[in-house]
């Protein structure tokens, strides 16, 4: 597996021709210092806040998606996968509406986007810690498109963004693509390897260094997967919200909302 530099790239509410032509080829781009140090803190305690909400509650879904839960370091409960974040609080729902974030439409071109506010999982939290017990560390090899075909629907482009909260050096694991197989044939897409099973290292995959603050953007079509840290603790934590970018028919999700099968199957082959 590669690291590979790339460009440092700033998201203004405008996106540049570079940057377009970057993602177009790449299929991800990076773009540095998206939010401060400040506002990295104040995200983490807005998250905490709803962790604690929740556990509290005895929440195991909402709308219809399951919640993730682990130990961290210290043997207490957590939730290593929340999901409709922008739905329960003002901060969340503010930071998708910004225009900045907004802009990343324009890298969906020539399709019209949205914002995913109430559609699949919403604005997401994947919360990795490494534990010797722990179940949900890592993510194998997976695109986001077959989704659409459990929804009955054709596969069409989705974007995903990463809002990451915790500095990860290539070394500490994190996410990992094939760049380019956002443009690959239907047959690659659907069979080029054992979604979620696999998560064997590609001599063709390339790595990042991310800082907390980052912005990361993917095709769904991409290839990709997060590799697993090699630390235990504390040192292994990557915190990472994600949003998705989507097209097509407008599918909201609501309370009384079934889980949708891909989540029922993930859940089965994710370690």
């Amino acid at each position: 597996m590669n690291k590979v530099a790339i460009p440092d790239f700033t998201l203004e509410d405008t996106l540049t021709e570079e940057q377009l032509k970057y993602f177009d080829k790449v299929g991800a781009i990076v773009f540095r210092n998206f939010i401060s140090p400040e506002k990295v803190d104040l995200f983490i305690s807005e998250i905490k806040r709803i962790e604690k909400q929740w556990l509290d509650e005895g929440k195991e879904k909402v709308n219809g998606i399951p919640l993730k839960f682990g130990k961290d370091d210290k043997g207490n409960r957590m939730i290593q996968r929340m999901c409709f974040l922008n739905l329960h609080s003002d901060l969340f729902k503010d930071l998708l509406r910004e225009p900045r974030i907004q802009a990343l439409v324009g890298l969906l071109y020539p399709y019209e986007g949205r914002i995913a506010e109430n559609e699949k999982d919403g604005l997401i939290l994947n919360n990795y810690v490494r534990m010797p017990d722990s179940s949900f560390t890592q993510m194998g090899w997976h695109t986001d498109s077959p989704r659409d075909l459990f929804l009955g629907q054709k596969i069409l482009p989705m974007l995903n963004v990463g809002i990451h909260l915790d500095e990860c050096p290539f070394e500490n694991g994190g996410l990992r693509i094939l760049p380019g197989t956002h443009k690959q044939n239907m047959m690659r897409l659907l069979f080029g390897k054992k979604y979620f099973i696999d998560n064997n290292p590609d001599r063709r995959e390339i790595g990042f260094d991310l800082k907390a603050g980052d912005l990361t953007v993917h095709d769904g079509r991409l290839w990709h997967r997060a590799q697993q840290s090699p630390h235990y603790g504390e040192a292994s934590r990557r915190r990472v919200m994600y949003v998705p970018i989507i097209t097509g028919k407008y599918m909201p999700k609501h309370a009384k909302s079934k889980t949708p099968f891909y989540h029922r199957l993930a859940s089965r082959v994710q370690n």
